[in-house]
């Protein structure tokens, strides 16, 4: 499988499933330093309004970090994953005694869960994958439809104008100059992954009528910056982590992040 080769899959559902061989998402938030900013930091978030007996569902759990994480702490969480790469490494991780019920499924048809089910639900993968607008919208609807009324909802983004540096500084010399984004509008190319700017995202939630309470840089610089991260001694990093926390809901600071992560109240 190959990049070339998933441009030829028309089915969303296979695309994503088979760019999964391709990455390995059981790596990506913990193989370093700096790509562990971005779990911590929303971790950070989410617990903030995590309450004793919370409901969590995870909508594109991946390979289960955030499930398996607030399943140690105790909380009942059901996880929904459509990539079958991803619901292996998954189950290899599962004890028997952590309350975590893993489900094969779409985050755009989640009509095996009733209305108002859960506390807290988390939409981390889906949205970096869906092209179409009325999947998307209808993905944000099934998460707000088994989010209990006032409960929280947190949505996961991939930056468009963020993505632009770090291809740019970190990967492609040459990217400034290729054919991957519009060199006008700046718009990068909706291939493996699809892009969004702050305030399109921000507009599809707000168009599903979810009210926003926080917007979060989750990464911030972290990936651009990753080799220097990556070198700096525990004692350094930690003092990092805690200086991001501090920035990384300032507004100024959103276009500045790979990811970013909007907190919305049912």
């Amino acid at each position: 499988m190959t990049f070339d080769d998933l441009k030829q899959i028309k089915s969303e559902a296979e695309r994503v499933s088979s760019l999964y061989k391709l990455f390995n998402e059981d790596a990506r938030l913990n193989h370093s330093k700096a790509a562990r900013v971005e779990f911590l930091t929303n971790v950070h978030i989410i617990e903030r309004y995590l309450k004793v007996g919370s409901k969590i569902m995870d909508i594109g759990a991946g390979a289960g970090e955030y499930s398996l994480y607030f399943a140690e702490k105790g909380y009942d969480v059901t996880a929904v994953e459509l990539a079958e790469e991803n619901i292996k490494a998954f189950r290899a991780k599962l004890r028997p005694e952590l309350a975590v019920g893993l489900h094969q499924g779409n985050a755009c048809d989640l009509s095996a869960f009733c209305d108002d089910s859960f506390d807290v639900v988390l939409v981390f993968g889906p949205l970096y994958h869906l092209e179409k607008r009325e999947d998307r919208s209808k993905c944000i609807s099934e998460a707000k439809r088994v989010c209990k009324k006032g409960g929280v909802i947190f949505f996961a983004f991939i930056s468009n104008d963020m993505v632009i540096l770090t291809e740019s500084f970190c990967y492609d010399a040459n990217y400034f100059t290729g054919d991957t984004y519009d060199h006008n509008s700046f718009k990068v190319k909706d291939f493996p992954f699809v892009f969004f700017t702050v305030e399109v995202a921000r507009k599809m939630i707000l168009d599903e009528k979810i009210q926003i309470l926080t917007e979060v840089a989750s990464d911030g610089v972290s990936e651009l910056l990753a080799d220097k991260i990556n070198t700096m001694s525990d004692k350094n990093y930690e003092q990092y982590l805690k200086y991001h926390i501090y920035c990384c809901e300032k507004p100024e600071m959103l276009g500045r992040s790979n990811h970013i992560l909007f907190a919305g109240k049912k």
